[in-house]
């Protein structure tokens, strides 16, 4: 599914979100706060854009997708990136590797979420940290049934006007509003190892980011 949105991935983002993709990308490069040489793990990075502004920090940033096309996509943009096919039930690298792993927008797409959150954990270096920006679930009720009712009638019309593959976006949609909400994914992480957990609302809970961090 995500081979086929690949080439217009971006934009239908963009789109999408009303430009807002931006800003939460802003505040995840914040949450990760990488520094010069150190190493992050960027998962379901897809095309890198989500990987750019780890990259120019100096840290050296390890974009990892589960699809080929994405990965296609990325590589011609951005050749000097390492990009790497994984499978984030079963990372491949080895253990105490990255001093922070994050991921955007992906781990709801991963077939078994408590399996991705110890592989982060297990690839961690002791004190380093995850970050995790999700969509999630308005703070204020009535916000919150507008949202929804934008996921489920207004996004797969707008989806097929800009998207190469617009019925992908319908299980997204989907994804979204089956997804658990702010305190549920915080147990989840701590249940994996994490310590430390916290998660802040980005526009009102419609994203929201979680940290925590790996016992040093």
């Amino acid at each position: 599914m995500f081979d086929d949105v690949a080439e217009r991935y971006d934009l239908t983002n963009d789109v999408l979100s009303l430009g807002q993709d931006r800003v939460w990308r802003k505040e995840v490069a914040k949450a990760v706060d990488a520094r010069p040489a150190q190493k992050v793990l960027d998962l379901a990075a897809g095309t890198a854009t989500s990987s750019l502004p780890f990259a120019r920090t100096g840290a050296y940033v390890v974009p990892c997708d589960f699809s080929l096309g994405m990965l296609q996509v990325g590589k011609r943009k951005h050749t000097w990136l390492p990009f790497t096919a994984g499978d984030a039930t079963k990372l491949p690298f080895k253990d105490d590797t990255f001093d922070a792993v994050t991921i955007s927008f992906g781990l709801r797409n991963v077939q078994d979420t408590d399996t991705a959150l110890r592989e982060m954990y297990r690839v961690t270096k002791p004190g380093g940290r995850v970050v995790i920006c999700e969509f999630s679930h308005p703070s204020w009720a009535p916000f919150r049934t507008v949202y929804t009712e934008y996921l489920m009638r207004a996004l797969p019309p707008v989806a097929r006007a800009v998207s190469s593959n617009p019925d992908a976006y319908v299980y997204l949609a989907e994804s979204i509003r089956a997804w658990p909400d702010q305190p549920a994914l915080a147990e989840r992480l701590q249940k994996a190892g994490w310590s430390r957990v916290a998660w802040r609302n980005l526009s009102g809970g419609i994203v929201a980011l979680h940290r925590g961090f790996k016992a040093s």
